[in-house]
């Protein structure tokens, strides 16, 4: 009796550490997919276990707090926020959260999709990112005078003559060391928006008849225009055939781009504002983009969705698109929602 006990207490302790090894050397997912976690200050290795268990980082809190315990790493663990990835093992992630490797010598930077290039430079003068405060000036450069040290995007070569960087500022959060410049910022977004602007996009739009610059400006007014993947689509349709039948797009978004004011609903006076980007007056696309779209935005322009829909408002109340076929239904619907 006294040697089953023993044998089956050496079978459960053989499970326990083939389990425990299993537990440190094995990740939970195999996808590199990046995951923010943040240590706040205060927080213990049981706290951390169970929030790392939380967003399914680990099998088990109470492995992860053992071999911290073995490893004698209780305290080493640093307030902060880290990027661990899905595919990280629990040796790997312990590593991570005890050898100082917080973004805390990096900037974190959040570019919003539809802010323009003013909109960047405010936000990143307002958080003190760069020593040198001139994002605005290399932005708003003009292409054709390229000036930076790496060698200009192939995407840019059908941007007009007059062009700058707006529109191709690929809205993403970004990761920069402490001492990166803004240039370093502008060559990231770029970099990124030829990531994401993939060789079959650009074999779509050339069967379309289009450039890339006119497809950035469609998909930079769609973007400030409506919030949905799904009402992007049909806008776009909208816009696109209202370019082919020779009629001028009416976007209120580019209005509030010439005016420097976003109303619930322009004046007659507002309309006829002199502007090659006043939509209302003149028929096409603006001569370039009105801000930096973000990839549902640009698909949308790319692949359009189209409908019997003629006009379009946001509701004041929930923000959601109204599409209407007829002026008159359009007239009754904005009676109704912009009141």
């Amino acid at each position: 009796m006294i040697k089953k006990i023993f044998i089956i207490i050496i079978a459960v302790i053989l499970i326990l550490v083939s389990d425990y090894f299993f537990m440190i050397n094995n990740s939970v997912n195999k996808n590199n997919q990046e995951v923010k976690f943040i240590i706040t200050k205060g927080d213990g290795v049981k706290q951390i276990s169970k929030n790392l268990d939380k967003v399914k980082l680990i099998r088990s809190y109470t492995f992860f707090n053992f071999y911290v315990w073995l490893k004698g790493n209780q305290t080493n663990f640093k307030a902060g926020e880290y990027v661990l990835k899905q595919n990280m093992n629990l040796r790997e992630i312990v590593s991570k959260l005890t050898g100082n490797n917080a973004l805390s010598k990096e900037k974190l930077i959040k570019i919003i999709e539809g802010w323009n290039i003013n909109d960047i430079n405010n936000y990143l003068n307002k958080n003190s990112f760069f020593v040198d405060n001139n994002f605005n000036s290399l932005a708003k450069t003009k292409i054709s005078k390229w000036q930076f040290k790496t060698p200009m995007p192939d995407f840019l070569n059908q941007a007009s003559e007059s062009a700058n960087l707006e529109g191709f500022l690929f809205p993403d959060t970004y990761r920069i060391f402490q001492d990166a410049t803004v240039e370093d910022l502008i060559i990231k977004m770029l970099n990124n928006f030829g990531n994401k602007f993939t060789i079959q996009m650009r074999k779509d739009i050339n069967s379309q008849g289009k450039t890339i610059y006119q497809i950035i400006t469609m998909a930079s007014i769609i973007e400030k225009e409506v919030r949905t993947v799904d009402d992007m689509q049909i806008v776009s349709g909208l816009f696109w055939n209202r370019i082919k039948n020779g009629q001028a797009l009416q976007s209120c978004a580019t209005l509030a781009h010439v005016l420097g004011e976003k109303k619930t609903q322009y004046s007659l006076e507002d309309t006829k504002v002199d502007s090659l980007y006043n939509t209302y007056q003149n028929k096409g696309l603006p001569p370039g983009p009105i801000a930096n779209p973000g990839l549902n935005a640009i698909k949308a322009a790319v692949y359009p969705k189209y409908t019997d829909y003629n006009y379009f408002l946001s509701r004041l109340d929930t923000g959601e698109t109204i599409f209407s076929k007829s002026y008159e239904e359009h007239n009754r619907n904005k009676a109704k929602y912009l009141k």
